[in-house]
C-alpha cells in the first residue's frame, strides 16, 4: 500500500513503512457492501458450520442451538464495532494501534499472540478445506484413494497432497494483496449460501417438513444445560475472538463510520445467524435420513453419490474456505509481522511467511479429534478477551477516542512509557487470563471457564483503567490531545 500521509516529524524507520502508514481519505473506498461480503466469507466456512452443528451432538435441540449463536453474535457484533471505531477514525491497523496501551516494544507482544493465534486458525481451516479438494480428486482419480495407505509425516500421500494444491491456492490470492482480497470476497462469501440453501431443501424434504425437524428433542437439561450453553456461547465467540482485536486491520479502509457499521451488521449477526441456522436444519435432517448427525460437510457432500453434486459443493466448500482464512487468518499476521520488521517485511511477504509457518502447525495429527474442540476454541477466547478488553478500555475510556497518531510512530512520543513499555497493561492482560483460565486448572472453579471470554474482556478492561488512573492519574483534565493537523486523522471525520 502506497501513502501520500506527511507527518509534522519523520516517524521512526522501526516503527513505520508504508503498510503500516494510516491510510490516506481518498484510499478509504470500502463501502458497506465490501464489509458485508467480506463478513459473509469469513462466517461461511467449514469450521464454523461444523461448530454450530455440533451443538446438536452435543445434545441440543434445534432451538437451543441457534440460541447460542444468537447470543454470542450479539456479544461478538458489539466487541467488533467498539474496536472497529479507531481503525475507520485514523486509518491504521492493528499493531499500531496497540502501541497506545502496550507501549512501541510492549505491543509486540500482543501482537505476536494475536499472529500466533491467526497462524493457527489458517492451519485449521486449510486443512479442513483440503478435505474438499480431496473429494474432489478423488471423484476423478479412482485409485487416489489408495494413496491413503501411505504415509508420510503422520499423515497419509493424499491427505498431503489435498493440503498442498489447497495451500498453494492461498498463496495465489494473498499474493495479488488486499485490492485482490476485497474482489474476491465480493463473489465468494454469497457463493455458499447457494450451496448452504440447496442443503436446506434437501434436509427439508428428507425429513417431510421443517416440523420434524424443530421437534428433535433435547438430551440436555437443568444445571448441566445452562453449563454447556454457556460454554458454547465462549466457544462460538472464540472461533472470531481475534477478529476483535484486529479488526482495524479492515475497517482503515472504511469510506465512513457508517459504512462500516451497516455493512459488519449485515455481515456478522445476520448472515452468520442465517448461516447457523442452515447447518442447524441440515445437521438434523441428517439425524432423519442417516440417524445420525453429520456435521462434516464434506462426508455430507459424499452420502449423496452425485459427481456433480459433490463437484459443485466441494468447489464451494473451498471458495467458502480461502475466503475466511485469507481475510481473518493471514490478513491480520501480514500486517503482525511487518510491524516486527518494518525495514524488511511488507504485507505480501509477512502473508506468506505466516501461511509458511501455518504448515508446521501439521493439523492432520490433531484436527479429527473433536473431543476438546471446544475446550481449545474458548481457551483461545479467554486468552484474547483480556487484550480486547484493554484496546477498548484505553481508547474510550483512558484516551476518550483521541490518539497522537504521530506520536504511534515515534519512540519519544506520548506512547513511550517505560522506554517503549507499559507494566499497567501487562499486568491487567495477565490477570485477565488468569481469571479467564482458572477455571481449567482449579476443579473448584471450573464452573467459571463457561464464562472465559467475558471474564478476561472484563477483568483486563476494568485493571487496566483502575491501573492507569492510579498509576499515572489520567483523567478528563489531562487526557492526550493530538498534535497532528493531518487531514486523515482529523477529529471530525465520520463521528456520529
Amino acid at each position: 500500500m502506497s501513502s501520500t500521509i506527511q507527518f509534522d516529524r519523520q516517524p521512526d524507520p522501526g516503527l513505520y513503512n508504508p503498510d503500516l502508514a494510516p491510510v490516506p481519505k481518498e484510499k478509504r473506498n470500502w463501502s458497506w457492501l465490501n464489509y458485508s461480503t467480506i463478513w459473509m466469507g469469513m462466517v461461511h466456512n467449514i469450521v464454523s458450520y461444523e461448530l454450530a452443528g455440533s451443538l446438536i451432538g452435543l445434545g441440543m435441540s434445534a432451538w437451543q442451538a441457534l440460541a447460542v449463536v444468537i447470543v454470542s453474535n450479539i456479544v461478538l457484533i458489539g466487541a467488533i464495532w467498539l474496536n472497529s471505531v479507531c481503525g475507520a477514525k485514523y486509518g491504521l491497523p492493528f499493531p499500531v494501534l496497540i502501541r497506545a496501551a502496550f507501549g512501541y516494544k510492549g505491543a509486540h507482544v500482543p501482537v505476536l499472540i494475536r499472529a500466533f493465534v491467526a497462524i493457527f486458525w489458517f492451519s485449521v481451516q486449510a486443512y479442513a478445506g483440503s478435505k474438499a479438494v480431496g473429494a474432489v480428486i478423488g471423484l476423478i482419480f479412482p485409485g487416489w484413494i489408495s494413496l491413503g495407505t501411505i504415509h508420510l509425516l503422520g499423515a497419509s500421500l493424499n491427505d498431503l497432497i489435498s493440503f498442498a494444491i489447497f495451500w498453494l491456492v492461498h498463496a495465489y490470492v494473498i499474493l495479488h494483496g488486499m485490492e485482490r482480497i476485497k474482489s474476491f470476497e465480493l463473489w465468494a462469501g454469497p457463493l455458499v449460501i447457494v450451496l448452504g440453501l440447496g442443503l436446506v431443501v434437501w434436509a427439508i424434504h428428507a425429513a417431510h417438513g421443517l416440523g420434524p425437524i424443530f421437534s428433535v428433542r433435547a438430551t440436555l437439561s437443568g444445571g448441566h444445560f445452562w453449563g454447556t450453553f454457556f460454554l458454547s456461547v465462549s466457544g462460538m465467540i472464540g472461533v472470531l475472538a481475534s477478529l476483535v482485536l484486529n479488526i482495524p486491520d479492515l475497517t482503515r479502509f472504511a469510506g465512513s463510520q457508517r459504512d462500516q457499521i451497516i455493512g459488519q451488521a449485515v455481515g456478522l449477526p445476520v448472515m452468520m445467524t442465517f448461516f447457523a441456522f442452515m447447518s442447524v436444519v441440515i445437521t438434523s435432517g441428517t439425524v432423519i435420513a442417516f440417524g445420525k448427525p453429520i456435521f462434516d460437510p464434506v462426508q455430507l457432500l459424499l452420502h449423496f453419490k452425485n459427481p456433480i453434486v459433490v463437484l459443485l459443493g466441494a468447489f464451494s466448500l473451498l471458495i467458502a474456505t480461502v475466503s475466511v482464512n485469507v481475510v481473518a487468518n493471514v490478513v491480520s499476521p501480514a500486517y503482525d509481522l511487518t510491524n516486527l520488521l518494518p525495514r524488511k517485511l511488507n504485507f505480501v511477504k509477512g502473508g506468506m511467511i505466516s501461511i509458511l509457518i501455518g504448515v508446521l502447525f501439521a493439523p492432520w495429527a490433531w484436527y479429527n479429534n473433536s473431543n476438546s474442540i471446544l475446550s481449545v476454541i474458548g481457551a483461545i477466547g479467554g486468552t484474547l478477551g483480556p487484550v480486547a478488553g484493554i484496546m477498548i478500555a484505553d481508547f474510550y475510556f483512558i484516551h476518550r477516542r483521541i490518539y497522537d497518531v504521530e506520536s504511534l510512530y515515534s519512540k519519544e512520543g506520548a506512547y513511550t512509557f517505560r522506554q517503549g513499555w507499559n507494566p499497567q497493561a501487562f499486568i491487567a492482560m495477565i490477570l485477565g487470563i488468569i481469571v479467564a483460565l482458572i477455571g481449567l486448572f482449579v476443579p473448584a472453579l471450573h464452573a467459571l471457564y463457561a464464562y472465559n471470554w467475558f471474564l478476561g474482556v472484563g477483568v483486563g478492561a476494568v485493571a487496566y483503567i483502575a491501573l492507569m488512573r492510579i498509576v499515572r492519574g489520567v483523567n478528563h483534565s489531562n487526557t492526550i490531545i493530538p498534535t497532528t493537523n493531518l487531514e486523515t486523522v482529523s477529529l471530525q471525520q465520520d463521528e456520529i
